[in-house]
């Protein structure tokens, strides 16, 4: 049974991939990529990989989908203003043959790989018991692989003030997007009311569990800045200005902290985000409940925008 499910998943995969590359329109390509992103996540519980499931459901169908949407609205005016262009026989031959030689290039690099791939796993499955934290997803990524989480934190925060600059003059410093203005009869002021408070205590939890069981602070970030998002959407509360000393305390806090650790580590275990022995998963859940804030804010702002308002509404 759970073969015939993952090969109809498998088609399912292949079609929405498919249909994303060859449809013209914007908002129908992005309408395929978010199933295709739940697809991916039941594709990633049949493999038994739960954390990337719950990244996959959470960072690549809701946050990358909510992200696309945005911009597919963004360029719509654009697009109907354009007309288009089919490409030329000679552009399509060449994709076409671009496409082919990637294709075998990936092809003969997978049919040339040793037998048995040179891997790191046997010595990370001897140290990693010591670490005292039960999930092994959370301890790769809080030590064997601490710095690749460290930049990822890194990046995102990056990619906020990429999205900031786009801001113009007159509203640098002012409250992304536009003040929502929602009936308080409307079912989304409702929701807004009733969903926020269970959602951030699930959020909490899937942080706090994340270091023995399935979860993390980037599971628990996302459903808390949806739980966020959900209060500007319905005009509960209006999108806070960019210029706040505590917002921007807030954004660097967790990377500050994480940075902080790996010095000390380099005082105490004699390397960079080395953590002292016996004392492993204290460091690792102190790490991921400083970055939990603020990645829930940096997402948040990402999908607002650019400030477009220097209004102070409360």
């Amino acid at each position: 049974m759970i073969f015939w499910v993952s090969v109809g998943i498998g088609m399912l995969l292949l079609a929405l991939a498919l249909w994303t590359i060859v449809v013209k329109d914007t908002f129908a390509a992005v309408a395929a990529f978010i199933p295709y992103g739940l697809l991916l996540t039941l594709a990633w519980l049949i493999l038994a990989a739960v954390d990337v499931a719950l990244t996959e459901a959470a960072i690549g169908a809701g946050l990358t989908g909510a992200l696309l949407i945005n911009a597919a609205s963004r360029l719509e005016r654009a697009e109907s203003s354009a007309k288009p262009r089919a490409p030329g026989i000679a552009m399509r031959v060449a994709a076409a043959m671009a496409s082919l030689a990637v294709t075998v290039l990936i092809a003969l690099c997978v049919l040339r790989l040793p037998d048995e791939a040179p891997m790191l796993a046997p010595e990370v499955g001897m140290h990693i018991g010591s670490l005292g934290v039960g999930n092994p997803i959370t301890a790769v990524l809080l030590s064997f692989r601490a710095l690749d989480t460290l930049l990822e934190a890194i990046v995102l925060l990056i990619g906020l003030i990429g999205v900031w600059s786009l801001a113009s003059d007159s509203c640098w410093g002012g409250r992304p997007g536009q003040m929502q203005v929602v009936s308080s009869n409307d079912i989304l002021v409702y929701l807004a009311r009733v969903l926020p408070p269970v959602g951030v205590v699930v959020g909490i939890y899937i942080l706090w569990v994340g270091a023995d069981h399935p979860g993390g602070k980037f599971q628990g970030a996302t459903v808390i800045a949806a739980m966020w998002l959900l209060t500007i959407m319905s005009g509960l509360r209006d999108a806070p200005m960019v210029s706040q000393r505590w917002l921007r305390a807030m954004l660097v806090a967790g990377p500050s902290m994480f940075i902080a650790a790996g010095v000390l580590g380099t005082l105490m275990a004699d390397a960079f985000l080395a953590f002292p022995t016996g004392s492993e998963k204290l460091w690792i859940i102190v790490i991921e409940v400083a970055l939990l804030p603020s990645l829930a804010v940096t997402l948040v702002l990402l999908l607002l925008g650019p400030p477009q308002r220097k209004d102070v509404q409360t």
